[in-house]
């Protein structure tokens, strides 16, 4: 059994070897349970309030274990922080000879071979383009990882990273003349010789996705598998379980022609043709789907004929692209995994739009954006997939966050992951939140549905703002609301505004704790994973409770298929939903002992509804 109090205890290594570190009864109840489980085997299922420290609570019995350990976490910049900062300090202070890799994407990852395609074609590039270019250029031929996240000055969004970095689709894999010395090969392998490996969710259920199809591994296998914002994970495993169909596939797909055509020897004008028109047709149909960007059902958008004309013109020209690289009897391994793209594509395509290709327990949808769209295949529901890969990898998992219960239940966390037979445990967070904080409902505001809450909220939260010297998050449900809000809020607050959107989530977190009053105004990104200490937050005002918009053609396909198996999807859904969105939401208030500030929830309907009791009852 480990021994929890000589390293988690108030005279244990970590209080004596790390600045800061303060003992919580909590923290070393969970590190028992969680040494338990390794010992055992088995699922724990556990949440752990803010404050709690339950990274070194998982960290120090995994690490004592000698077992190998997946820790899988919502975000890289999660990743990092584990990597960079938490793992190597737990193990220098437990002084376990353990090695530590950082798994990513390969997406992540620079990639030579399309780098040096890129650098030698140079039709349609722009003088912008060719200086970021030339900057990754001698960065590469420096680093040793390759992780593209190195590369601090350039943009997450900048137009250079499709074309240095690989996808499942145009990676060469083992036909790549540049394989024996790529980054992504090289990760994996020092991630199967790591003890402990950090990766995210969206690699995890990539490697679970994977092994289902019967096409190998991403991950190696483990004795542990550490699923931190467990929250998260089962939106995440619902995409990586479904199928989608996006204008960046396509429009890779007409660059890579070229590139690779160039790289082979030369074009042909049926081929640069061919990819062309795959391209217009991506573009075409983008405009046939109309301006604005929104979330539909599939039925809903392909009900227009500019739909239909465009969705067959986007089919032939891969059709054409396909025979056009057949024809190239000369095809190298880039225009191979080109035709095989377009193969894919094509199929997918048709899987899609074709009628009578419907799957019963799927939800068809489309997604468009400025200036592009995805097409969707979602499964409604994955629990007995998630759970046939759970059983598949034997030893122990640990599912932990802030946020897992509803009213002490986890029934709805496991409900949608199929875990059975778990056992759960509960830490309450160790801050004292009737000392800390306050909250605060006001009285006479609007019902939310009425055309004037959104000017209400507005209203009190310049008076409230004046009380606290600017300092607070205001935090919406909807972007329309969150632009109205900042319309309203520009000229009548003496304090910094900064608007999610106006520049990076990072630069505006940073700003905010540099200015010590400033007011930021987000959406769903910043309802969680957002640590802001001190007193430059000393307020957070949230508007409405955070239940998924109806219109939302997931949402809505999973309430008709509750409904029609007899449930209630209020009770059994929505409701646990939002209760899980709002514990993240007012979390970003308290995040050490000594902060103190004001919790203001605007939405009547707390002590107006029936249910408004859940959500308190889940709350400090």
């Amino acid at each position: 059994m480990l021994a929890v109090d000589e390293f988690l205890g108030p005279a244990g290594r970590l209080a004596r070897q790390v600045q800061g570190f303060a003992y919580r009864p909590q923290q070393a109840e969970m590190a028992r349970a969680v040494g338990e489980t390794l010992e055992q085997g088995g699922v724990l299922i556990c949440e752990a309030g803010t404050g709690t420290g339950k990274t070194f609570a998982y960290l120090v019995p995994a690490l004592l274990s000698g077992r190998k350990v997946v820790v899988s976490t919502g975000t890289r910049n999660l990743q990092d922080q584990l990597y960079q900062r938490d793992v190597p300090r737990v193990r220098d202070v437990l002084g376990v000879p353990c090695t530590v890799a950082m798994l990513k994407g390969r997406a992540n990852y620079l990639c030579t071979h399309r780098l040096e395609t890129a650098w030698l074609e140079g039709r349609h590039r722009s003088r912008s383009l060719t200086d970021l270019l030339q900057r990754v250029r001698g960065w590469a031929a420096r680093t040793e990882r390759g992780d593209i996240a190195e590369l601090l000055d350039i943009p997450e969004d900048a137009p250079v990273w499709p074309l240095v970095t690989s996808t499942t689709d145009n990676c060469l894999g083992q036909e790549c003349p540049s394989y024996s010395t790529c980054h992504l090969v090289e990760a994996r392998r020092r991630a199967q010789e790591a003890d402990v490996v950090i990766v995210n969710h969206h690699l995890l259920c990539a490697d679970l996705a994977l092994r289902g199809d019967g096409f190998g591994e991403l991950l190696p296998s483990a004795d542990c598998y550490v699923i931190d914002e467990a929250h998260q994970l089962p939106e995440t495993a619902s995409d990586f379980f479904g199928h989608s169909l996006s204008t960046r596939q396509l429009h890779d797909l007409a660059r890579d022609i070229e590139l690779e055509a160039h790289r082979e020897g030369g074009t042909t004008p049926e081929l640069l043709g061919a990819g062309d028109r795959v391209a217009k047709g991506a573009r075409d149909l983008r405009l046939a789907f109309g301006l604005e960007a929104r979330r539909v059902p599939w039925t809903e958008a392909a009900a227009a004929a500019a739909v239909q004309s465009g969705l067959a013109a986007l089919q032939a020209a891969l059709a054409d692209c396909v025979a056009a690289l057949e024809a190239r009897g000369d095809r190298g391994r880039g225009l191979d995994s080109c035709l095989a793209r377009a193969q894919s594509l094509g199929l997918g395509l048709h899987a899609f739009s074709a009628p009578g290709t419907v799957d019963a327990g799927e939800i068809r949808w489309l997604e468009t954006f400025q200036t592009g769209f995805r097409l969707n295949r979602t499964p409604l529901d994955i629990s007995e997939t998630f759970r046939t890969h759970l059983a598949a990898r034997r030893g122990a998992w640990i599912f932990t966050s802030a946020t897992l219960a509803v009213g002490g239940d986890f029934g709805h966390f496991q409900h949608r992951l199929g875990i059975d037979g778990a056992r759960t445990a509960q830490w309450d967070s160790p801050f004292d939140y009737r000392h800390q904080a306050l909250w605060f409902l006001p009285r006479g505001l609007p019902d939310p549905n009425d055309a004037g809450f959104n000017r209400a909220v507005v209203d009190l939260s310049v008076e409230v703002l004046a009380a606290s010297r600017g300092r607070g998050f205001l935090l919406y449900t909807s972007h329309r609301a969150l632009g109205e809000a900042a319309a309203h809020l520009a000229d009548r607050l003496p304090y910094p505004l900064l608007v999610q959107g106006s520049a990076p989530k990072t630069e505006l977190l940073e700003r905010f704790r540099e200015l010590g009053n400033a007011v930021l105004l987000g959406t769903a990104s910043f309802w969680e994973g957002v640590d802001v200490r001190g007193e430059a937050l000393s307020v957070v005002i949230i508007d409405r409770l955070p239940f998924a918009s109806p219109g939302d053609p997931v949402l809505q396909a999973r309430i008709d298929a509750l409904r029609a198996e007899g449930g209630n999807p209020f009770r059994e859904y929505q409701l646990p939903q939002a209760v899980i969105a709002l514990k993240q939401g007012a979390g970003r208030l308290i995040r050490t002992e000594t902060d103190r500030g004001v919790l203001v929830l605007c939405d009547p309907r707390l002590v107006g509804k029936t249910y408004g009791r859940t959500f308190l009852e889940s709350l400090p």
